[in-house]
């Protein structure tokens, strides 16, 4: 297994979540919605768009703080463990799996219905699934070759797919019948908020883009950026063509419709119409099928990188550049899932598992907030918090518990063995530390002994950033960290840090601790208040360190009035003075960074002070 490269820009996670979006759920799904709701279907697709806006900002946060493989699958796992993170992994995937079997069915659907038209041979459901299917192994293929050739697609299919539609509204909105609208509430409140969940899932695609965050260049930037254009230009969308559909469409044509979309156009515009949208469906349902299994194949190979699934999983292609092994998985099981379920069924159980998979996102949110982690540094951050979150999460509740009794049973199974598979598989390799353990710790006073989130975190945001470590990074990497709990006087400290530092530069520590002193004696090491570095000249060659030091109580300097809590300690030989000055310098770009006070004192052990060092925004300086 091997990183993924960085190509992909902002267009391409535009493409991808937009893509993901108007698909199925925009050709396919009004006939539906509308059987359910009637005309007020309408507001069905406005509350689906509010309701996800909280879990696109909650996964816009998440992301940006790891942008990794995975997208919600590394998410969860990183903040509440690795029994729901394998959950997580597992039912996400298998949603993006069946949110985009959904599309490749809209294609065969397409065929069936076009097919009669220019030929005698009709086609049954099972010629409809081995339709489908066949798209399925093509589109895979697609995803094997080139991740670079895969979203060029996807880019232009979104761009044929946006103008097309775009002329449709033009042309729609003055031909809409107020007749049509009659009866708008008839189907009540009830129905129109239990069918809001069921289109849940047309929205659901801007989750791929998270899981492809890993191959995003500047995702800090470009993740939030794209989803949000993707979120906004899909919602208007939806509202506009579900508004023009219920305009121009009888009820009775509009509920027996298998392509509600292709058949208002050729209410509006003829025969033409009808064509030019049912192209529009077939670069909606490409892009879905396309991108469904860029993303979602990222999912396993995410949990094969984290030891939860077997490592063959994880393999990626040498020569392509691609994850293999899960980009077939992927294929494979669409397949199998379009020839087992039916399109209602198929729907449901997307759109419960995707609200299931949003409850996480937004508690986990809430988990890395409330762990203190110093590493925890998202580019972007989801406003309100934690009201919009919490209001959020209840609200899905409510939906899923208006989806039905055989969607939740599908959920259920997949709970059921993961935490099968997490005993007999997972159990003995665990070793992380998940971000709400580091709360439990931080109740209890209990000391983590496993692997630091902390520091993975940190590593993740140096990559993030693109930050290439100079040689002050790695003397804090390598270096003592003294955090002293009670009042000390000067004196004190230096016998303290003398000590540390003997066993380090071979030198006796009355000779440090004299030095410390002849320093102090020549001038005030305070450089501002509360803050000071003692810096020393020892005899030797190519000799440099550091040695950061915290005191929560303050150390008393006898020429200044308040105590020193933030304190560097510098040694170095005479041939090292001009790597002393550069030294110098960076520690006062550290210490002038917003909020290091308050991220000093909030560190909770050395490492998390070694970590917020390291993860400063300072200019770093070539050797």
């Amino acid at each position: 297994m091997s990183d993924l490269k960085k190509q992909l820009g902002l267009l391409h996670v535009f493409s991808v979540a937009t893509g993901a979006m108007i698909s199925s759920g925009l050709f396919i799904l009004p006939a539906l919605a509308f059987s359910k709701a009637g005309p007020a279907m309408i507001f069905s697709y406005l509350f689906a768009s509010i309701m996800i806006l909280p879990s696109v900002l909650s996964n816009a946060e998440l992301t940006t703080a790891m942008p990794k493989a995975g997208g919600i699958y590394f998410h969860v796992e990183r903040s509440l463990g690795s029994m729901l993170g394998l959950f997580v992994g597992l039912t996400g995937w298998f949603s993006l799996t069946l949110k985009s079997s959904f599309a490749v069915l809209g294609l065969a659907i397409l065929v069936q219905i076009v097919l009669p038209m220019i030929s005698p041979f009709e086609l049954d459901s099972w010629h409809l699934k081995i339709i489908a299917s066949l798209c399925c192994l093509g589109f895979t293929a697609i995803n094997l070759f080139s991740v670079e050739h895969t979203s060029r697609l996807q880019n232009w299919l979104v761009f044929i797919l946006l103008s097309i539609l775009l002329v449709f509204i033009c042309y729609g909105f003055v031909q809409i019948n107020t007749k049509y609208y009659q009866g708008f509430f008839d189907k009540g409140w009830p129905a129109i908020f239990a069918t809001s969940g069921m289109v849940f899932v047309s929205f659901g695609g801007l989750t791929k883009a998270d899981s492809i965050a890993e191959e995003v260049k500047n995702p800090g930037r470009n993740i939030p950026l794209g989803v949000f254009l993707a979120w906004t230009v899909a919602s208007v969308f939806y509202l506009a063509i579900v508004t023009i559909i219920v305009g121009v469409m009888p009820a009775d044509q509009l509920s027996q419709s298998q392509l509600p979309v292709s058949h208002a156009a050729q209410n509006i515009m003829g025969i033409p119409g009808f064509v030019i949208l049912s192209v529009a469906a077939i670069a909606a349902f490409a892009t879905t099928a396309n991108g469904g299994i860029l993303s979602a194949s990222r999912a396993p190979m995410a949990m094969a990188r984290d030891q939860l699934l077997p490592s063959v999983v994880g393999n990626i292609n040498k020569r392509f550049n691609t994850p293999h092994v899960s980009i077939v998985l992927t294929g494979l099981s669409m397949a199998a899932v379009i020839i087992l379920l039916d399109l209602e069924a198929l729907v449901k159980t997307a759109s419960t598992i995707m609200i299931l998979l949003f409850i996480l996102a937004n508690i986990s949110v809430i988990v890395m907030r409330e762990s203190k982690l110093q590493s925890y540094r998202p580019k972007f951050k989801s406003p309100l918090y934690p009201y919009v979150h919490i209001i959020a999460i209840v609200l899905y509740v409510i939906l899923i518990i208006d989806m039905g009794m055989a969607t939740l049973l599908i959920a259920v199974g997949f709970a059921l063995f993961s935490i099968t598979w997490y005993y007999i598989y997972i159990a003995k390799r665990a070793s992380r530390t998940s971000a709400v353990m580091h709360i439990v710790n931080r109740i209890t006073s209990r000391e983590l002994k496993t692997e630091s989130l902390e520091d993975e975190l940190r590593n993740i945001v140096l990559e993030r950033d693109e930050i290439i470590e100079d040689r002050f990074d790695q003397l804090v990497r390598d270096c003592e960290i003294l955090d002293i709990s009670y009042e000390q006087t000067a004196d004190e400290a230096f016998h303290v840090i003398a000590e540390l530092l003997s066993p380090r530069l071979n030198i006796s520590p009355a000779k440090l601790y004299e030095k410390f002193l002849d320093r102090q004696e020549q001038g005030s090491t305070i450089i501002q208040p509360g803050m000071s570095i003692p810096h020393i000249i020892v005899d030797g060659e190519n000799i440099f360190d550091i040695l950061p030091v915290r005191c929560i109580s303050g150390i008393k300097f006898p020429e200044s009035e308040d105590p020193v809590k933030v304190m560097f300690v510098l040694v170095g030989s005479r041939d090292q003075r001009n790597y002393h000055l550069r030294a110098l310098m960076t520690i006062a770009q550290i210490s002038q960074e917003d909020k290091f006070e308050s991220r000093w004192f909030a560190a909770k052990d050395p490492s998390d002070i070694r970590n917020l060092i390291l993860l400063s925004k300072r200019k770093r300086q070539s050797d």
